[in-house]
């Protein structure tokens, strides 16, 4: 991803409406990003729980989806849809998103599980260990990393369609 400023993050959102916009709050660590090493950039608002936001590269602009989550409660294990590792259940929690335009404002929202923390991006980097007899093939990390910015961009793209 490019560096992004703060005023670059708040115009990129496409289902934000104005109170979003005023009560969002940036992640701590906003200015030590390292923008290069990113596919996508997601975080939980530091001032409120239940909000969440994706920032995801699409056709050479940055697109932004609040998110909501709902409550945590569920005591099985669960998978993220979009790293898909399997976590506790009280680490993976449904997020949802209002849709954007017209469809947004008749209440229409698209959801799916993800990790709690939206550390996606973060845990397909984390290699999984190996049984005493397997060994690890070549770009099998590349291939998660790609599955995982592609079912983001699958779910961001239902937040902005138009419909």
């Amino acid at each position: 991803m490019r560096p992004l400023t703060e005023a670059d993050v708040r115009a990129s959102f496409v289902n934000a409406d104005a109170e979003d916009l005023r009560i969002m709050e940036m992640p701590h660590d906003f200015l030590l990003v390292d923008w290069d090493y990113l596919d996508f950039f997601a975080w939980r608002d530091p001032g409120a729980s239940r909000r969440g936001y994706v920032l995801i590269p699409h056709d050479g602009r940055v697109v932004g989806v609040v998110l909501r989550a709902s409550d945590p409660g569920r005591s099985r294990s669960g998978m993220c849809n979009i790293c898909r590792i399997m976590q506790p259940g009280n680490q993976v929690t449904l997020f949802s998103a209002r849709r954007a335009g017209e469809a947004g404002e008749r209440g229409n929202s698209f959801g799916t599980y993800m990790c709690a923390d939206l550390s996606c991006h973060d845990n397909v980097r984390l290699a999984h260990p190996l049984a005493p007899n397997e060994v690890r093939a070549a770009g099998q990390v590349d291939f998660r990393l790609d599955g995982t910015r592609r079912r983001m961009e699958t779910f961001v793209s239902h937040v902005w369609e138009q419909s």
